[in-house]
């Protein structure tokens, strides 16, 4: 029982850690524009599962947007913030001007991360640059704090500016 709940206490301090450098890690976003959600799934008791699209804008690169869109679920424990979403997401990025890379932009960067559970589950978008083709790559993947998973989606936009 002891062990339990020391295996118990180290969890939970790990996901308190993981969310405190999370809130805490400059240059990512925090807060997302929800575009719009559809109900996949109707729950009795609680909200409808559902499949929400959310628009994430590159701090660094202002003509750029990604959508992403993800699983969400329902039911009471979704409708308490306590559920965890599956990782089954999508993501498409665009240029909505000309993209222009600044000088001291770094090669690869977390720019947002969107909750997918209380505390241990996250989707994280990163930016990986290819200045050999001109472009911007960005990938979604779904981590967890104790494993990660293999789940993601990658999205490119051409830079079209010096």
């Amino acid at each position: 029982m002891i062990r339990n709940l020391t295996r118990l206490t180290t969890h939970a301090a790990l996901a308190a850690a993981a969310v405190l450098a999370l809130t805490a890690a400059p240059g990512i976003a925090r807060a997302e524009t929800r575009v719009g959600a559809v109900s996949t799934n109707f729950r009795l008791l609680g909200a409808n599962d559902k499949i929400v699209v959310e628009r994430l804008d590159d701090p660094k690169l202002p003509n750029v947007a990604c959508y992403a869109s993800f699983a969400r679920t329902g039911g009471i424990k979704g409708s308490l913030g306590v559920a965890t979403d599956p990782s089954r997401f999508g993501l498409s990025c665009i240029a909505t001007g000309p993209v222009t890379l600044p000088a001291d932009l770094p090669r690869k960067q977390q720019i947002a991360a969107i909750s997918a559970s209380f505390l241990v589950k996250h989707f994280n978008l990163y930016r990986l640059v290819d200045p050999d083709h001109k472009a911007v790559v960005y990938l979604l993947i779904s981590t967890k704090i104790i494993h990660g998973s293999p789940a993601n989606a990658v999205s490119a936009v051409p830079v079209t500016g010096g």
